[in-house]
């Protein structure tokens, strides 16, 4: 089944083995993720469990489209939290989180900009209409054509087209936004 039928299945019937099914085909991919932000196997391994109990309420809050990049999004914002923390205690940083060059502060300021922005690209991602999010993510995150998105999507070549160009357009309004709202609060 794919993971799309298994999430409607799960929607349907809230049987909690339709997303074990999806979990399990996950968990190589979450513990790859840990490991590249953790480095770390047991930090690693208990980040995949965190993400699991994480997973479930957050998918009565809101129906998912794209479980692999929502999954992935869940379990990279885990680990970034579990590394502020431990930076904010004053673990020890492996060798792969010091900076190598420059100033440390402009460096750290650098990748907490770049986080805040993939945040709020992922925000603005979730606000999108159904159909431009859906072609949006097949397009620039998966790497898909026209032609195979209408083949996925069942839509016509130009709709999805236009469900792009629209996608994109509001992705560059909400960004927009939300770099207002950030800069106001601040």
């Amino acid at each position: 089944m794919t993971d799309e039928e298994l999430l409607n299945q799960y929607y349907d019937s809230r049987d909690s083995q339709w997303l074990g099914h999806l979990l399990q085909r996950y968990t190589l991919m979450l513990l790859g993720v840990s490991m590249k932000y953790l480095k770390n196997e047991e930090a690693a391994r208990d980040s995949v469990q965190q993400v699991f109990l994480k997973v479930i309420p957050e998918l009565d809050k809101y129906r998912v489209t794209y479980f692999k990049s929502w999954i992935y999004q869940i379990a990279k914002n885990h680990c970034l939290m579990q590394l502020r923390e431990q930076k904010k205690w004053g673990v020890a940083l492996s060798a792969e989180e010091v900076p190598l060059a420059g100033d440390a502060a402009s460096d750290r300021d650098h990748w907490l900009t770049r986080e805040h922005q993939f945040e709020d690209l992922s925000m603005a991602l979730e606000s999108l209409a159904d159909e431009q999010r859906r072609c949006v993510t097949l397009f620039y995150l998966d790497k898909k054509s026209y032609r195979q998105i209408a083949e996925i999507t069942g839509y016509a070549v130009p709709l999805v087209k236009s469900y792009i160009q629209n996608g994109k357009r509001n992705l560059r309004i909400a960004l927009k936004q939300s770099q207002k709202e950030n800069r106001h609060d601040q």
